[in-house]
């Protein structure tokens, strides 16, 4: 026997010592349900907020993009895809328990629900935008002026928090928001049908929301005239700007105070809309527990999402109550007028409050 006889006879003697004492682990796969033929529409509806229609709707969308090229070794369908990373958005659950719902590993949950959520996120451009033809403009005008006679109004602006787990490292604490937890401060604009306009996810719960406006491509739109005369209404945590119309600090006519009603309750649907996008979500209220890279890709897909539902008219999902305490929990909000204010920004108003009431 020559040498190099005696070193492959130890590198396998070596092989085997390691294989017995460090035996690989049997594959097992799990039973994946068939959750279309497993639940009726109402059991459907209570596991995943969404109704059949809405979810075969986002498979046809996204089905080619998130497919594995191969059937090897059980791949997920297409479908098993988008069914994991509903059951993660509708409760808020770790990934371990989103992935024993549906069969698969913690590892394989975690990396499914960043490819789905990535890929239902592309199609923002198309589900999310503001009004842009004249036809489009003036239906959404018209369905703000129907609320309470608010003219112009082409959406409804404000902020909620998306609570996030702690993202560590130095820059932690920008994330912890006034009222003590960390959190996304995400802008959004709807309409008065609560679809979602225009959203900005990027800004930590530290900032405030004017700021976040006026670093928004939202704001230099308006301002170079994109809309032409119409009209964003927003609380007072905003500045007035001749686009921007936020209600009076102080009310001395009755004009003024027919002013200051019309425009709450045309500012009104952006808190339904929060309500109801974070009822058809519970994630977003309950909290995001995943890698702070991945929590913008979450949040934009529940608007398209949330805009595909609102599309195809499905019902909001049935109230639970561990939701609805995480839901309805209110906070008083900084009220900080803006007190540099540009010179004529209060004529729109004036304006508006003159000719319309």
């Amino acid at each position: 026997m020559n040498l190099d006889d005696e070193l492959t006879d130890d590198e396998d003697f070596l092989e085997l010592v390691q294989h017995v004492r460090h035996p690989r682990a049997e594959r097992v796969f799990r039973e994946r349900s068939n959750h279309y033929e497993k639940w009726n529409d109402e059991e459907f509806k209570a596991r995943f907020r969404q109704s059949k229609n809405v979810v075969r709707r986002i498979e046809d969308e996204i089905g080619d993009n998130i497919t594995s090229v191969t059937m090897r070794s059980h791949a997920l369908t297409a479908s098993e895809m988008i069914f994991i990373m509903l059951r993660f958005l509708a409760t808020g659950c770790f990934l371990q328990t989103a992935g024993d719902f549906n069969g698969v590993d913690k590892s394989t949950a975690c990396r499914v629900i960043y490819k789905v959520a990535r890929a239902i996120a592309a199609l923002s451009p198309r589900v999310i935008n503001m009004p842009r033809s004249e036809e489009e403009i003036t239906d959404v005008r018209q369905g703000f002026y129907n609320i309470s006679r608010f003219p112009r109004c082409l959406g409804a602006l404000d902020c909620t928090h998306v609570k996030i787990t702690s993202p560590g490292k130095d820059n932690a604490e920008i994330f912890r928001n006034r009222k003590g937890y960390f959190s996304y401060n995400v802008q959004v604009v709807c309409d008065a049908n609560l679809q979602i306009r225009n959203i900005v996810c990027r800004w930590p719960g530290s900032a405030h929301d004017a700021h976040i406006f006026r670093s928004s491509n939202l704001r230099a739109q308006f301002e170079n005239g994109m809309y032409g005369d119409s009209l964003l209404v927003g609380d007072s945590g905003y500045g007035i700007k001749p686009y921007l119309i936020t209600p009076l600090a102080n009310v001395a006519t009755r004009a003024e105070n027919l002013f200051n009603e019309s425009q709450i309750r045309t500012r009104n649907p952006i808190e339904r809309c929060f309500g109801v996008w974070k009822r058809r979500f519970p994630i977003l209220a309950l909290g995001i527990r995943c890698k702070i890279e991945n929590v913008e890709a979450i949040v934009v897909a529940c608007a398209v999402l949330h805009n595909v539902a609102c599309h195809m008219r499905d019902e909001n999902p049935p109230v639970d109550d561990e939701i609805e305490a995480a839901v309805n929990i209110v906070f008083p909000e900084n009220a900080v007028e803006d007190r540099q204010r540009a010179e004529g920004n209060d004529a729109v108003r004036n304006t508006l409050i003159n000719e319309y009431f």
